[in-house]
């Protein structure tokens, strides 16, 4: 017997409620990728120091998370749960993105980017973990699932590409250099947010999940990570997220000190990477179908790990041969990016199920713990670059061999290796399309 069929939501309501991605996930390269780099070229902080704040300030905002979560699953609104939560994280968006892009000057010194770092980061809590509840909520059919986030993937990896392209544009368009570049990303930003957000509050439904009131404290947190679904889904994003947040660390530093490319350049590879990552992600939305989420993950994570040491390795001197391997490495990309997030709901059905108790939003909190945290291990080469003389801005003798050698081994052997463990550590994962048919059966007939 099949699961009951749910609605199909329109390509409509999905590109609006999506269209909330653009803001988020210029936000999600830009403080990984650009920032420290900036921060360090420009703004004149220590390249250890500012991997020491961006960690400091991602471990306050790992603790903060579940707290967010758990408020989130206890809220009670005519407007919805989630809906209001993301209408509050506009403003605080808004103003950090202007005091870190924007207003900073060079000399400011580490006071200054921890306290809006740490702003930044609790308001893309309040509103990733908002919309990642509310997606879950939008389709409860398991294939309906993977659909919605994967059409929320495609417009992360389109702002991704689109804030990737405005400081590389400004600059071969002759109108400003990096740092004007950078300004303009943060105002891009700043006028998109409110208009995605009220985009989707207005188009897009929230329906609720009816279920117990939440009840517990931290016990509760403790019995979601004990249970082996949740374990595992969780130990494949810490992997999966040091892998990216490495290769997006080093990236600049890996084109210019070993391939020879300037920024400009290195730019360009990394759009060239999430395109193919976009274009990807149809791919792996239509094979999840057919094997299910769990064998897709592992047959795109043992594709990508293989092709990202081929692209890593090629000689550098060729511009074209170059952006073509990085287009082909990025195909699988956005595979574990949304077919995680798919599987977590998923496994928040489950947890309704068997407890009675609707708490999606924290366990998209926990699965956003792990995404940050493996985003901190990411930021660990730039202390050990540091340890070893490794500089941003190399002076006249340049960086020593021992720092280069560093450099390539954290930039190619890591993130394949990693990237390899998550597609182990998916093996015989327990909630299979048939499993998931037999919960969604229960929670209807209980209504």
């Amino acid at each position: 017997m099949a699961a009951p069929p749910s609605s199909r939501r329109s390509n409509a309501v999905l590109a609006a409620f999506s269209s909330v991605c653009l803001p988020l996930a210029a936000f999600g390269v830009a403080l990984p990728v650009v920032l420290p780099d900036y921060y360090a070229r420009h703004v004149g902080l220590d390249l250890a120091t500012v991997g020491y704040i961006f960690m400091a300030v991602r471990a306050i905002d790992i603790v903060l998370d579940p707290l967010i979560g758990s408020a989130m699953d206890r809220t009670r609104t005519r407007w919805g749960r989630y809906r209001p939560w993301m209408a509050a994280s506009a403003p605080v968006l808004m103003l950090a993105a202007l005091m870190i892009f924007v207003m900073v000057r060079p000399g400011a010194g580490p006071a200054y980017l921890f306290s809006w770092l740490l702003v930044l980061y609790l308001g893309f809590s309040v509103g990733t973990l908002s919309q990642l509840g509310w997606a879950s909520v939008l389709a409860p059919e398991y294939d309906q699932r993977s659909r919605v986030y994967a059409w929320w993937q495609a417009f992360n990896i389109v702002g991704v590409i689109a804030i990737l392209i405005l400081p590389a544009a400004i600059v071969q368009l002759g109108l400003g250099d990096y740092v004007a570049g950078v300004h303009v990303m943060g105002w891009a930003i700043v006028a998109a947010l409110p208009l995605t957000i009220s985009l989707a509050l207005a188009a897009v439904p929230e329906p609720v999940n009816p279920g117990d009131a939440p009840h517990g404290g931290w016990r509760v947190y403790v019995d979601l990570l004990k249970r082996p679904t949740v374990s595992r889904l969780l130990l494949a994003d810490l992997l999966l997220g040091v892998a990216p947040g490495v290769t997006g660390a080093l990236l600049f530093f890996f084109f210019d000190e070993i391939k020879g490319y300037g920024q400009a350049e290195a730019s360009i590879f990394m759009l060239l990477y999430f395109v193919g990552g976009l274009c990807g992600a149809p791919i792996w939305a239509r094979l999840a179908t057919r094997i299910g989420k769990d064998k897709a993950l592992i047959v795109a994570s043992a594709i990508f790990a293989s092709l990202y040491v081929v692209a890593t390795l090629l000689p550098g001197g060729s511009f074209a041969l170059t952006g073509t391997a990085m287009f082909v490495a990025g195909l699988p990309y956005a595979a574990g990016l949304f077919l995680l997030r798919a599987m977590m709901a998923d496994a928040g059905d489950e947890v309704r199920l068997e407890t009675g108790v609707d708490r999606t939003a924290l366990m998209f909190s926990i699965l956003s713990a792990t995404t940050k945290l493996g985003h901190v291990f990411a930021l660990i080469p730039f202390t050990v670059l540091g340890w070893i003389g490794f500089q941003a801005v190399p002076g006249p003798g340049g960086n020593s061999e021992t720092s280069l050698l560093a450099l390539q081994i954290m930039f190619v052997t890591v993130p394949a290796v990693l990237i390899a463990a998550a597609a182990l550590v998916l093996r015989n994962y327990p909630l299979t399309p048939a499993r998931h048919d037999e919960v969604r059966r229960a929670l209807e007939a209980r209504g």
